[in-house]
This record gives C-alpha cells, sequence and structure tokens, in this order.
C-alpha cells in the first residue's frame, strides 16, 4: 500500500488530470468502473502509477487507497517503478520460446545489462519476459509499447533496443507508428491518438493470423493434409483396410478371452 500522506501533484497538473478524469469517469454508469483507465491516466503523467497517482484515483473515485492498490498491483500493464520510454516486452511462452523467444530474451539482457522488468541507465528501455503477446502465427514476437514487431531473431532484436536508445525512428511491423511509454499510457486510457495517421495505420491481425477466417468464408481451399506413411491418401480419408476404433473396436482384455486382465503370476504362470 502507498505511504500516506502521498504528496499532491502540483496545481496545474492537478487540475489537468482532474479534467481529464471526470471525462472518463463520464462514460460510465458506476464510477467504480473508472479506475482501470483512469490508472493509465495517472500512468501517463510520471511514466508508472505512484502514491500519489493512487492518491488522487481513490479520491476522484471514493475509494480507499487500499482497494486503489488492490488493482494497481494486480495488472502487470501498471507499472510500479520508473520505467524506460520504451518498454520492451519479449515473448516466452511455449511457441516463441520454441521459436527462439528464450534466445532473444537471454541475449537482450545480455546486451543491455538488466534484468527482467529494469531499466537501461539512459532511461530509454525496460526489458521484460511476457507469458504470451497473442501473436503465436508470427512467434518470436517483441514487443514495444504494445505494438508488434514479428518475426524477431536475437540480432534483430539488438538492433531494435540499438535504434530506440538511439532515438533513430522504428517502424512496427503492423499496427500504429511507435509513440513513448507515456504517449501509449494515454491512449489506453481512452484519449484520441492525434498524430496524423495513426489511428489509420493500427490495423489489426496480419495475413497469417486471418488465414482460419479466410478458410471458413470459402475464399481459399482447404490444404489436403497426406500422411507420410501412407500411398499418398487424405488424412480425412483413412484405407478401408485401417478401420478406426469407432468403426471396428478392437479386442480388449475385457472382450477377448484369449488376453484376460490381471497380474501375472510368478514364471509368467
Amino acid at each position: 500500500m502507498p505511504q500516506l500522506p502521498a504528496p499532491d501533484y502540483p496545481a496545474d497538473v492537478r487540475a489537468r488530470l482532474e479534467a481529464d478524469g471526470r471525462e472518463i469517469i463520464a462514460r460510465y454508469p458506476d464510477s467504480r468502473s473508472a479506475l482501470l483507465p483512469l490508472l493509465h491516466l495517472v500512468q501517463s503523467e510520471e511514466g508508472h502509477v505512484t502514491r500519489t497517482g493512487m492518491a488522487f484515483c481513490a479520491e476522484l473515485l471514493g475509494l480507499t487507497t487500499a482497494e486503489v492498490t488492490a488493482v494497481a498491483t494486480f495488472y502487470t500493464m501498471y507499472r510500479r517503478k520508473p520505467s524506460g520510454d520504451y518498454q520492451v516486452g519479449v515473448c516466452t511462452n511455449t511457441l516463441c520460446a520454441v521459436m527462439g523467444g528464450d534466445a532473444i530474451f537471454d541475449e537482450l539482457k545480455e546486451h543491455l545489462g538488466v534484468g527482467n522488468n529494469e531499466t537501461t541507465e539512459d532511461g530509454k528501455v525496460t526489458l521484460e519476459h511476457i507469458e504470451c503477446n497473442a501473436a503465436c502465427d508470427f512467434a518470436p514476437v517483441v514487443m514495444v509499447n504494445w505494438e508488434f514487431f514479428d518475426n524477431q531473431t536475437p540480432e534483430s532484436a539488438k538492433r531494435l533496443v540499438d535504434d530506440l536508445r538511439a532515438g533513430r525512428t522504428v517502424e512496427p511491423t503492423r499496427g500504429a507508428p511507435l509513440c513513448t511509454y507515456k504517449e501509449t499510457a494515454r491512449i489506453l486510457a481512452g484519449f484520441p491518438d492525434e498524430r496524423p495517421g495513426a489511428v489509420e495505420a493500427s490495423g489489426g491481425a496480419g495475413p497469417a493470423s486471418l488465414l482460419g477466417l479466410r478458410l471458413a468464408k470459402g475464399e481459399v481451399s482447404p490444404a489436403k493434409v497426406v500422411s507420410p506413411r501412407s500411398s499418398g491418401y487424405p488424412s480425412d480419408e483413412p484405407p478401408r483396410d485401417h478401420p478406426s476404433s469407432h468403426d471396428a473396436p478392437q479386442k480388449t482384455s475385457a472382450s477377448d478371452p484369449e488376453h484376460p486382465a490381471g497380474p501375472v503370476s510368478e514364471e509368467g504362470k
């Protein structure tokens, strides 16, 4: 829980945040529902959720600081300590790990000289492993401030973080142009992205993600899966001389008197 009393925002900052906060609260029939976007709002001010930010949310919503803290500590998108301008998340869940996510994460830790959820000395990059980026068809995936960088390798990931630290322009594989973590937090609070062309570039799923939908709509023909041990019959058309257990149940100890169940005595008797 945040130590109390928490220092207040400067008067001008508080007035601006309060106006934005009232706008957020007005979107919901129950003011309590505005807590998540309000936490993003205060995070956009300081780059992480401070005890001042939590006290502000509690006061605006009529909640206790314990209630606000319970939410802020539950969701990993809320930072509890200062973070970099760019949150670099490497997926280390099963598919990305198998495809190279673990190697990418290990090499980035060594390359940047930081551990999980730590920030480089220049304050540019915070590195963390993420359980799933929901982009398995583009594995291994790295996200920067929640924008996708697909089909990464250790070498491409190192070039990516080097470009971020050097201030060079970095373009996501798909989605909106990159912005800072604070700017991203304000967008997540529900305020429009006012950068020219950013909304139009947001896009969505890539071709690999949409293949199943195209198949369902009949836009592409389903591929025939062929068994490598057959003479070429599709897997959904088994040969006539090899029925499945559903078509012709195989004999078991319960149905075959010649092979009874039960323990075997000494010397097989």
